[in-house]
């Protein structure tokens, strides 16, 4: 089975530590900082004792027997197939690790970023086997969310690519491909259009946060956690797409000449976003809620894959 080093073990990498050791790979982890690496073992077998509990995996121990903890970077990712790198989300971060990893990593070994947003040739151009790197972006937590956009730079090798798509189809994953570089990628992309919409509805008081929450929780999203935005208008006129745009083009174009500025995003915006919110309607701490969410998630992988 491939070798897979895993660069960071905070959230997201730990996460794809639960993604390859299930999926039967030998996982190597290492981080510059102890103590989130000491961590780390502990979360992973919770998390696999959640996807255990929906019936998603069967044998903890022996998954959590592939995933090795690595005291250094070299040892990390000698021999691997993969790299998944979680650092800092800067260019000059990943610019200094790519760098590193290029010149210890075997000329087969293939480098990919977490990165949520930054493309791949502002931190690969200079590299000696630049052609070995791209962007590999998941979804957080990736263990229970598969889709991951596979983006390279415009030096990237299409070849590089396939493979990098074939071993995260093969850990169980949803590659997306991104043909050419845009900031954000797609998903992100999509996020930036819905949050923007949603900040300046609920800033403009046309609707309350928790009911614009609900708005996408029992409305949008129920259609999206199975279908994506084609596949449901496409059922939503009798014609399909194109009689879709023709029914409902005129109110979209509309829309789409008076986008949701800039301004949404700016410290005044965001105070009366916040004074709105007031907390939300959750008093429980972020780690109940995060650890509530991903029972959720865990549910519908387990009701989705029933399905298929």
């Amino acid at each position: 089975m491939p070798t897979v080093a895993i660069v960071g073990a905070g959230l997201i990498g730990r996460s794809w530590a639960v993604v390859f050791a299930r999926a039967g790979f030998a996982v190597r982890l290492t981080d510059v900082h102890e103590a989130a690496l000491a961590a780390a073992p502990g979360h992973i077998e919770e998390a696999l004792r959640q996807l255990a509990a929906h019936g998603l995996v069967a044998d903890v121990p022996a998954i959590l027997a592939r995933v090795r903890i690595a005291a250094s970077l070299a040892e990390a990712v000698a021999g691997a197939d993969l790299v998944q790198e979680n650092g800092p989300e800067t260019v000059e971060a990943k610019r200094a690790l790519f760098s590193e990893l290029d010149a210890l990593c075997g000329p087969g070994t293939i480098l990919a970023s977490s990165t949520s947003a930054i493309v791949a040739s502002r931190f690969t151009e200079g590299l000696p086997g630049r052609a070995r790197c791209l962007v590999g972006h998941p979804v957080n937590p990736p263990h229970l969310v598969p889709v991951v956009e596979l983006c390279g730079a415009p030096w990237t090798d299409p070849a590089v690519v396939e493979r990098a798509r074939a071993l995260y189809a093969a850990a169980g994953q949803e590659p997306v491909t991104v043909h050419r570089e845009v900031e954000g990628f797609v998903l992100n992309r999509l996020q930036g259009a819905l949050l923007s919409e949603a900040f300046r509805l609920v800033a403009d008081g046309v609707v309350s946060p928790e009911d614009l929450d609900k708005t996408v929780a029992a409305g949008l999203g129920l259609r999206w956690s199975f279908l994506g935005p084609f596949a449901t208008i496409d059922l939503n006129a009798p014609g399909g797409v194109a009689d879709y745009g023709a029914r409902y083009g005129g109110f979209y174009r509309s829309l789409a000449a008076d986008p949701a500025p800039p301004s949404v995003w700016e410290a005044d915006t965001l105070a009366r976003i916040v004074a709105a919110w007031d907390g939300g309607p959750d008093p429980d701490p972020a780690e109940t809620r995060a650890r509530r969410r991903d029972t959720r998630l865990a549910a519908l992988m387990a009701h989705k894959r029933a399905q298929r």
